[in-house]
């Protein structure tokens, strides 16, 4: 058990977060109070019976205020955010609150994809001899890509959204056109008109990066980059559609390699101002180098931080991710913790296609699958399933060890192959007042 004990952190969380139990339970056992501060409607009365702050995290500032007004009667020690909109919200409160954290420009700056390219640009990491094109877009008009200088391969992003939602490829006009009015329609729906309204109406337009993709973990010490583990991708992100699946530790690249995504990862992450916490980051690389496509002051999303555990030599027993991150939020030095020997990997089950997920089979042969440790299938029955890029949820999560990355791969595989999903195609709705249609594209 940890010595810093009777500590209170603040959790700033989407009520529907995978992580939180996690956090629960790393909690009760460092003896640490857990403060929620989450999205939910602020007229219900506690229906979790967790006493919960009720926030819109849509607006950050407001949020902020929301919780600082309850969390000053409280001894608070920390503040911890899951997921991106609640980290801005997270970094307003611990500012107003004097915690260590993060400054709220910084969040801010890796919540919006444009201003995460200016960033990056600025600090040379888009370097010759070619250098990376990029624009901020109007939805409305239909752009045009000849009067906005869209050279192709290019990529369409909306500025906030997380998971790869609404990310297309277009390889001419036609398809850049597609893409456009697809990503128009998607987000002019409710649910992302009120998490973020005022970056809907822009997209970004960026020059296509080809090669492999990889993420780090890791987590800022006195803004210092501790590495965690860097994830390699084995399936080819390509396009159309970006839906990731597949994430194996330790990477397979070489140490030469490995090294230059961590010094790219250090130069990211200062460019951008953070500081403080746990940190996720993505990479591309190829025969020009190493090109930034994300940083996120948060830890890796939904279950995937099931995948990685930690050991140390003073301690007799691993702990998972939350607890390594609560450690270092409480003020424990966490140096001496590093990730397992052993190689681990998690698929997030792909969504084959939208409609109401209907029935699934073949959870129990996936767990017997050699090398699998669990198999979790997160989509409910009767629910409606969007598949990319109009969703961001996968069905589930298969999680594998080994004794080697490539072992851990080929399980994982083989699990998948032995589930069936059985999904009902649904019909477009219209919206009763704007007339709009909404659904699964044609």
């Amino acid at each position: 058990m940890s010595t810093l004990q009777n500590k209170t952190v603040a959790l700033f969380a989407s009520k529907l977060g995978y992580q939180t139990r996690s956090f629960e339970s790393a909690a009760r056992k460092l003896n640490v109070q857990l403060a929620y501060v989450t999205d939910r409607c602020h007229e219900l009365a506690d229906p979790w019976n967790d006493q919960a702050i009720a926030a819109r995290f849509a607006n950050p500032e407001e949020a902020a205020a929301t919780a600082m007004q309850s969390l000053r009667r409280k001894p608070l020690d920390a503040i911890l955010a899951l997921g991106d909109t609640p980290s801005v919200a997270a970094a307003y409160a611990a500012r107003g609150l004097g915690l260590v954290a993060n400054h709220p420009a910084a969040i801010e700056a890796c919540h919006n994809k444009f201003r995460m390219r200016e960033v990056f640009r600025d600090a040379g990491l888009f370097r010759a001899p070619t250098g990376l094109w990029f624009r901020r877009i109007p939805l409305s008009p239909e752009p045009e890509a000849a009067l906005l200088g869209i050279r192709f391969p290019c990529v369409l992003k909306p500025l906030s959204l997380s998971a790869s939602q609404g990310v297309m490829r277009a390889n001419n006009r036609e398809e850049f056109r597609a893409a456009a009015r697809r990503l128009a329609h998607l987000l002019e729906r409710p649910d992302l008109q009120m998490r973020t309204p005022s970056s809907l109406r822009e997209a970004l337009v960026e020059e296509y990066i080809p090669g492999a993709e990889v993420a780090i973990e890791g987590i800022l010490i006195d803004g210092d980059l501790k590495l965690l583990a860097i994830f390699d991708k084995p399936d080819p992100l390509e396009g159309p559609f970006f839906e990731e699946s597949i994430y194996v530790t330790p990477s397979r690249l070489s140490a030469q390699q490995q090294n230059a995504i961590y010094q790219c990862a250090t130069q990211a992450i200062r460019s951008l101002g953070l500081t403080h916490g746990p940190v996720h980051a993505e990479f591309r690389i190829n025969e020009h180098g190493i090109w930034p496509i994300e940083v996120a002051p948060r830890p890796i999303g939904g279950m995937c931080a099931a995948s990685l555990v930690f050991v140390s030599p003073r301690h007799s027993e691993p702990i998972a991710l939350e607890e390594l991150i609560l450690r270092h939020a409480i003020g424990e030095d966490v140096l001496g913790w590093y990730r397992e020997t052993a190689a681990s990997g998690v698929m997030m089950i792909p969504v084959p296609s939208s409609g109401i997920l209907e029935r699934f089979s073949g959870t129990d042969e996936a767990k017997r699958v050699r090398h699998v440790t669990d198999v979790q299938i997160t989509a409910r029955l009767r629910d409606e399933i969007l598949a990319w890029p109009e969703g961001c949820s996968y069905l589930g999560f298969i999680f594998a060890k080994s004794e080697s990355p490539a072992v851990a791969e080929c399980a994982l595989r083989e699990a998948h192959s032995r589930l069936t999903f059985q999904i009902q195609s649904t019909l477009p709705v219209e919206h009763p007042v704007t007339g709009k249609v909404y659904g699964p594209p044609s």
